[in-house]
């Protein structure tokens, strides 16, 4: 495994690490006074715009123009309709760019479509975040200001640079404050530092780990147990990487997120890989995705709001056969974690049925996030059919079968 291998699995990289410089430089600019706020918003916007153009080439097209979009949307409509109007936009146009592309027979070596479908994902979850502020009256808009004035902070919010092809949500009116208390950080060098030796560590942990399982013997595929293990948890370590240069980028900039807020802590990080819960992991793992997701889906959905989040997870993905499998069958897995461990935590009652109990359900856990996670990430059709087919499928129909068992003793209880 070489260190080049990263730049494979995650196409954005090389962009995000060229923008450390010009991050470096917008936090020196803004401690020492050089910049206006407008400044500082268009200094924003702009190097947005040329990063996406950089890392998009002619596909960058492809987000501007949803961007411009919402932003006329949130400054034309009232509060009232700007979360159903931008909502419809966003998920239209991203479904759209994700049929389209893949419909078309591209390079594999050109890595600009992936950069844009991430990029245009991660815009729809700002922007929607954006409409819904609006729409619940946090975020007022400044209706005496001109259109300039008005449209300038939403574009930048939507298109600055340190967030636009990864990091972890955050709000505008976290943004706005940021961007009017510049050099508030005192040290963003070294808290980027700290993360980025963080990034290099884990990048170490994986390429080791990925070289001593390529001189191994053994099976291969999708139907080898240790095999499918080692796999998810290579996907896991890479996710972890790209999660921490997200946010050294945004703490370089200084715009980093609040303690807890981020996608990635030491203590999130021993929880994802030590919890027996598959519900602590949901909502562990990218955790502001799945803080946006709650707010979006599951707290206004009013019949079956797991099953409703985990489908629209899918959806906004871009409707992969794998995608819908793997999340529906992780919708199942949540639901069952959630009426399993109760039943099972009352039958612990001695020290030794509580560890036999916590390691099992541990090594369960494991499994089926591993069985998640590969058939998400599984393009090929016949792939994923191999992996239903196999005997790695015994785990999570385990845990399908313990929740009918349960339902229905429920049902015979209450009748």
């Amino acid at each position: 495994m070489r260190w080049a291998d990263l730049l494979v699995l995650l196409p954005a990289a090389p962009y995000r690490l060229a923008a450390f410089p010009f991050a470096a430089l917008f936090h020196h600019f803004c401690a020492s006074g050089c910049l206006s706020l407008t400044a500082r918003y268009i200094f924003l916007l702009t190097g947005g715009c040329l990063l996406a153009g950089t890392a998009m080439g002619s596909y960058a097209v492809l987000l501007l123009i949803p961007a411009t979009g919402s932003v006329l949307v949130l400054l034309s409509v009232s509060p009232a309709r700007a979360h159903t109007w931008v909502f419809a936009l966003q998920m239209s146009w991203q479904t759209l760019c994700h049929l389209g592309l893949s419909s078309q027979e591209l390079d594999p070596q050109d890595a600009r479509p992936a950069v844009a479908l991430s990029a245009i994902m991660l815009l729809t979850q700002k922007a929607t975040s954006l409409a819904l502020d609006i729409h619940e009256g946090l975020v007022p808009l400044q209706l005496g200001q001109g259109l300039l004035q008005r449209a300038l902070p939403l574009c930048s919010y939507l298109l600055f640079f340190p967030a636009l092809l990864g990091g972890p949500l955050c709000s505008f009116s976290r943004f706005r404050a940021q961007a009017e208390s510049p050099g508030a950080v005192p040290h963003p060098l070294r808290a980027a530092g700290r993360r980025c030796l963080w990034a290099l560590a884990l990048q170490g942990l994986r390429a080791g780990l990925a070289g001593g399982l390529a001189g191994g013997q053994g099976c291969a595929g999708p139907g080898c147990l240790p095999c499918l293990w080692a796999r998810a948890l290579l996907l896991r370590l890479a996710y972890y990487v790209h999660w921490v240069l997200d946010e050294a980028l945004l703490e370089l900039v200084g715009f980093g997120p609040e303690a807890g807020q981020g996608d990635l802590s030491a203590r999130d990080l021993w929880t994802l890989e030590t919890t027996h819960r598959l519900a602590v992991f949901a909502r562990t793992w990218n955790k502001s995705t799945s803080r946006w997701l709650r707010r979006l889906v599951f707290q206004r959905c009013a019949t079956q709001p797991l099953l409703a989040t985990f489908a629209f997870s899918a959806w906004w993905h871009g409707l992969r056969p794998g995608q819908l499998f793997g999340f529906l069958c992780g919708a199942v897995m949540v639901e069952a974690d959630y009426r399993i461990h109760p039943f099972l935590s009352a039958q612990a009652t001695t020290r030794g049925a509580k560890l036999l109990y916590r390691g099992t359900t541990w090594v369960f856990a494991q499994l089926i996030v591993a069985y998640v996670l590969v058939a998400v990430e599984t393009e090929s059709f016949s792939t994923l059919c191999l992996l239903w087919s196999s005997c790695n499928s015994i785990f999570p129909l385990s845990y399908g079968f313990a929740l009918l068992l349960l339902l229905l003793a429920r049902k015979l209880k209450q009748n």
